[in-house]
């Protein structure tokens, strides 16, 4: 029986771990100088209290919900899919493959290409390490790591060497086709008269990002392929017990995972930049383990907590433009928020397990 009460395991434990990052952030802000309350207040006004801003924290949101997914996935099978930042790098060019191959007439159809294309290659690179894990050993945590590296050099050699247009100094590929180009919500919205989200990169892949937690979610809980999937991340020789196949689990695994993260790049390649550049994943991929564990890999949590880093991504960039304090201290402070609500979580687990266990022996 477990100690913890699913509230305080899914809510309580996620806030108490945001609360102390916070405080030690203040702490932190207060040492250089600064005052917290303000840059809270600059952080919520940048992020929150504007459709502009709205948009960008949607926007980073977008990229979270996609790779914090992808990590989810690998977690309930008991892999450590560290290779999000390589597999949505890899997807970044099956899009601009898919984009810059066909002059596509309509972005409906062009996005549906791209998202296979983006899905394929992530899958694909997801699905080495896997294979490695199940046939040869080899611990995915390692081989995904690598993988990224290797990843970013296949980017490197295909934009310098292949889709670079000719004359161009800058290691990017061509613009795509405007038949490619996504409907950014300030587009949207400016069909019915609204003027909102002025100037903010947000785009309809923030749909498409909702709809992938919808789906993983029927995945994991409503699937007999999701039952395998959690069955054999619970107990792996129970699992061989009921029949289930530690390698096929492994690789299908590993292959929505990669697919996931590679779909990334619908919002970061083709509905922002229009065009394939080097670190277009921006860490993305990372963050993404982040947003898994804050969200105890369930599809509610990630898109709760990708909007929690979203804002954090936007609020930051905010405290960098309109205060004294150094953009280093951003990323120490996003740092904080990974360290207490993934490395840190056992400290205040195990207090409140406690806790919770005296008061029912008192009940």
């Amino acid at each position: 029986m477990d100690v913890l009460p699913k509230w305080a395991d899914v809510i309580l434990i996620p806030l108490i771990n945001l609360l102390l990052a916070f405080i030690i952030s203040a702490l932190v802000i207060l040492a250089i100088g600064e005052d917290p309350v303000f840059a809270l207040k600059t952080m919520i006004q940048g992020s929150l209290m504007s459709t502009y801003g709205w948009g960008y924290t949607l926007y980073y949101a977008t990229n979270f919900m996609f790779t914090g997914l992808a990590v989810a996935v690998a977690f309930h099978a008991r892999l450590f899919n560290i290779g999000g930042e390589g597999q949505a790098t890899l997807g970044g060019l099956g899009v601009a493959l898919i984009c810059l191959s066909i002059p596509w007439p309509h972005w409906t159809i062009a996005i549906i290409a791209a998202m296979i294309g983006a899905a394929a290659f992530g899958a694909i690179w997801a699905a080495v390490p896997a294979y490695l894990q199940a046939r040869r050993g080899s611990h995915i945590v390692i081989t995904t790591i690598m993988f990224n590296y290797i990843a970013f050099s296949v980017l490197n050699y295909m934009l310098v060497n292949v889709l670079r247009p000719p004359g161009s100094q800058d290691p990017a590929s061509a613009r795509f086709p405007e038949g490619t180009n996504l409907p950014t919500f300030q587009e949207f919205f400016a069909q019915f008269g609204i003027t909102a989200f002025r100037g903010a990169p947000v785009n309809v892949s923030f749909l498409l990002a909702v709809a992938a937690c919808i789906l993983v979610w029927l995945l994991i809980w409503r699937t007999r392929l999701g039952y395998e999937i959690r069955a054999f991340g619970h107990s792996e020789s129970a699992a061989v017990y009921a029949g289930i196949s530690p390698f096929r689990i492994t690789v299908i695994a590993m292959i929505i995972s990669g697919a996931l993260a590679g779909m990334m790049a619908i919002n970061n390649v083709m509905g922002e930049a229009e065009r394939l550049v080097l670190n277009s994943v921006e860490g993305a991929g990372f963050i993404g383990i982040a947003v898994a564990l804050m969200g105890r890999s369930h599809p509610f949590g990630v898109f709760l907590a990708a909007l929690l880093f979203g804002f954090l991504f936007q609020g930051g960039a905010e405290l960098g433009l309109w205060t004294n304090i150094p953009v280093q201290l951003i990323i120490v402070i996003q740092a904080l928020v990974i360290l207490f609500t993934g490395a840190l979580d056992n400290m205040v687990r195990m207090p409140l397990e406690r806790l919770f266990l005296r008061f029912r022996r008192v009940g």
